[in-house]
Order: structure tokens, then sequence, then C-alpha cells
């Protein structure tokens, strides 16, 4: 039996930390004061101009590669979770590939599920191992969410960070992720989109983040609590033997109200909201990365990964790591 085990993280963050009163020097209409309270935000992290998702990409990927103990060629897939692609085409995975220098002609695509990019992504790569077609796959979340944020809007602009994170998975004998599951119901996307698309060279309709935060907050904390359930089980395992939850780091409002209602003390929940802002796809892998190089996580440890994003999709992930 073939299984799939994290071999390796990595993760980038752009520049230097942007703090909620650098955003108000920017002439921005908030306060630390309101961002904190609402959301738990402190900084995020965001891109120069010139600064694109296959570059953040890269860099942390770069850094998964060598936790892995591989070299660039051994990767055999790579699969790039990103709403923020440097193009409408090529795909960010190819020119990722590019970067690293793969030239043996392995499958790169990008997949697109919003914040549930990655758990989506890690899942789809877990059935390329599992099939026996792909020994290595590199997984990122990559995103400059600053490039769709409307900077007038408090509501939704303060939430968003850039950043990217990678996972290296390897073929393995024993099981390394327990079980996943992933779901999705398209009739709540107009709570949360970028409502806008390029046709004939111009921008028909709003290019800009919109969300309804109340009804995304509804939204997130049942479904996301139900699929932390729902992972355990499918794994055969309870909740109780979970040794780690990193929930998406959307803020902490939702990343509490998850908490409260799978009954977990907060010790167990891993957050870095307050520093990076909301990476999008990025974000789960940026806070299992910090997790595991700093120490919390370590090898033989159960850990839940979870996503949720516009669509509305939504997963989680059971690692054995």
């Amino acid at each position: 039996m073939i299984y799939a085990r994290v071999a390796g993280t990595g993760s980038y963050l752009p520049g230097n930390p942007v703090t909620n009163d650098d955003l108000v020097a920017r002439g921005i209409d908030t306060s630390d004061e309101w961002i904190v309270e609402r959301t738990g935000i402190r900084s995020r992290y965001l891109a120069a101009p010139d600064v694109t998702s296959s570059q953040l990409a890269y860099e942390a990927s770069v850094r998964a590669i060598e936790a892995a103990g591989c070299r660039p060629d051994d990767i055999d897939l790579i699969i790039v979770a990103t709403s923020t692609p440097d193009f409408i085409f090529p795909s960010t995975a190819t020119l990722l590939q590019a970067r690293l220098g793969i030239t043996n002609g392995s499958p790169a695509f990008d997949l697109q599920a919003v914040c549930a990019g990655f758990a989506y992504a890690i899942s789809t790569a877990e059935k390329f191992i599992r099939s026996g077609g792909t020994r290595r796959a590199l997984v990122v979340g990559a995103e400059v969410f600053s490039r769709i944020l409307d900077w007038n809007d408090r509501g939704t602009c303060v939430l968003f960070g850039d950043g990217a994170g990678a996972v290296v998975l390897e073929a393995s004998d024993a099981p390394g992720i327990l079980a996943s599951a992933i779901h999705a119901d398209g009739r709540h996307n107009p709570i949360l989109c970028v409502p806008g698309q390029v046709s004939r060279g111009e921008v028909i309709g709003d290019p800009f983040l919109r969300m309804d935060g109340q009804a995304v907050f509804k939204f997130a904390v049942k479904v996301l609590a139900d699929v932390a359930r729902e992972v355990p089980e499918l794994g055969g395992v309870s909740l109780d033997q979970v040794d780690w939850l990193i929930p998406p780091q959307a803020n902490t409002r939702i990343i509490q109200a998850t908490g409260k209602r799978l009954g977990p003390s907060m010790d167990k929940v891993i957050a870095t909201v307050s520093r990076h802002g909301n990476t999008s796809a990025a974000s789960i892998p940026l806070a299992l990365d910090e997790a595991v190089r700093d120490g919390r996580i370590q090898r033989g440890q159960k850990v839940i990964l979870e996503g949720i994003g516009g669509g509305f999709a939504w997963g989680a992930t059971l690692l054995q790591f």
C-alpha cells in the first residue's frame, strides 16, 4: 500500500510587516484598536508592486525542498493553490517549475479554491501519490491578495496580506495523511467574491474583493467545526487524539468560535493571523511551517489543517506528521 507523508515544509513573507498604524499613516480610515478588536490582526506583509505569486511560491518552495532533503528535479508534481496568479495563463505552477529549474516533464497546474485552496491541493496531491503515479509532490499556497483589495474599504483591506507556504509530500510505506475531506456549496458565492473579469482588454464588473462579513462568519464557523470532526472520524481517531488544529487564518473571532464548538483548549490551536493577516491559500502552510520550525509540531503528532474560502469551498486534512 502506498501512502503520502509530509517530508518538508517552507514559507516566505515579503518585505517587512505592515502594522495597523502603518495603514492609518497611509490614509486608511481606521485605527489599531478598531482592527484588533474586530479581527485580532496587528500586522500583515504586503508584496512590492513587482513581486508576483510565483516569486513568493519559489522562495517557500526552496525552503520546503531543502527541508525534505531532496532536489528540485526529484519533484514530479507541482500544484499551486492561488487566487492571484501571475497571469491568466500560463499557470503559476509552470512559472514556478521554470524558476526551480525542473525539466523532467512532470505535471504542474494551478488550483483555485480561494482560502480553501491548500486543503484542496494537498488532498489532490495525496491522490496522485497513492495512485502510484507520483513519488514527490510540491504543494504550494501563494497569494498577493493586496492586488485585489479596495483600499478605500476598511472592512476588507485591513484583513488580508501576501505570502506563500509550501510542503513536499512523498510516497511512504506508512500513513502520513490519514484522511481528507473537501466540500463546496455554490449557493453561497455572493457573500465572498471578486465579481469582475477581463474581457477584450477591459475590466468588466468589480475587480475588488467584496465580502458580507457577518454571513461569512456564521457559515464558516459551522462548516469548519463540522469538517474538523469529520476527518478524525474518517481517519479512525477521536478528536481528543489530535495534537494540533491549524484553522484558516481569517480572523481571531472565527478561530475562537470554531475552537469553542470543537472543545479543545486554545493551546492546541496554531494561529498566525495576528502577525500575517489572512493570506488566503497561503495561510495554512505558513502556519504549519512556523509551527514545525519552532518545534511545536513534532514527528508522530496528529494535525488537522482546515480552510474555507469563496465559492463557498471548504475542506480539512488530518496528518500524522
